[in-house]
């Protein structure tokens, strides 16, 4: 059936985080889905061009979504829309919190927390019936590691706050992704040896016995987007990663 294809037909979903990684492979499931997507993100949109497929397009824009001038006018420009999904971390300092400074601390709760904020502050007033919201978060948040204390800290508030706006915007429906190890352009700083090493261990002890893709994330996303009676949920897709140690 036409509709059971194409969830999506007719839907505007703007993607923060869509030019690469895991709001890629989110950007392609609903288009494939039927939707019109617009991806935006920090990459310069004369690097990237519409992709049209037989299901949906794909337009991609640059925005920083740490300028919150530039996301209320990025959001008044795009008009109306359906859906919105927030993948996007933008860089920040790490460093173990001994020696953090306050600018570091602070530059991460911008950029993911209030990055997040801005986003679907400016978006919600332009939702259709029926709309959503999707934030995402990660691992950090059961399973806290050395050195990224306040991106935990960033991850934990994004997950409060879904909650709280799935009460504040309802009918708008507001979740969270909490991705486990993804393979995707976030590990580009790992040396390949590391990673490879890395990767492995995932594959023997996750469950699920391999490694997250892009698209696994894109099917979360579109199932949050489709899902009329699911909203303040914590979606982990990890592949089972709270369940076993990979320290």
């Amino acid at each position: 059936m036409i509709g059971d294809a194409q969830p999506l037909l007719n839907q505007r979903v703007v993607i923060v985080g869509g030019t690469s990684g895991m709001g890629m492979g989110a950007a392609r499931a609903a288009s494939q889905a039927g939707a019109e997507v617009i991806a935006l993100g920090r990459r310069p949109s004369a690097k990237l061009s519409a992709e049209q497929s037989a299901h949906g397009s794909i337009t991609f824009q640059s925005l920083d979504m740490t300028d919150d001038a530039a996301v209320e006018q990025a959001f008044e420009t795009l008009g109306a829309l359906d859906h919105l999904l927030i993948t996007a971390t933008p860089p920040s300092p790490g460093g173990t919190f001994l020696f953090q400074t306050m600018a570091d601390a602070q530059a991460v709760l911008s950029g993911k927390f209030l990055g997040s904020w801005s986003c679907a502050r400016h978006a919600a007033p332009k939702m259709r019936k029926g709309g959503s919201i999707t934030f995402t978060t990660g691992g950090l948040v059961t399973r806290p590691r050395m050195g990224a204390s306040m991106m935990m800290v960033a991850f934990a508030a994004l997950e409060a706050l879904t909650r709280a706006l799935a009460l504040e915007l309802g009918p708008i429906r507001v979740n969270t992704i909490r991705p486990g190890v993804i393979d995707s352009e976030m590990w580009a700083g790992m040396p390949q040896t590391k990673r490879e090493a890395f990767f492995a261990l995932v594959r023997e002890r996750f469950p699920a016995g391999r490694v997250g893709k892009v698209d696994d994330i894109g099917k979360a996303a579109l199932f949050l987007m489709t899902n009329d009676f699911v909203t303040g949920a914590i979606l982990e897709v990890s592949g089972g990663e709270t369940l076993v140690s990979i320290e």
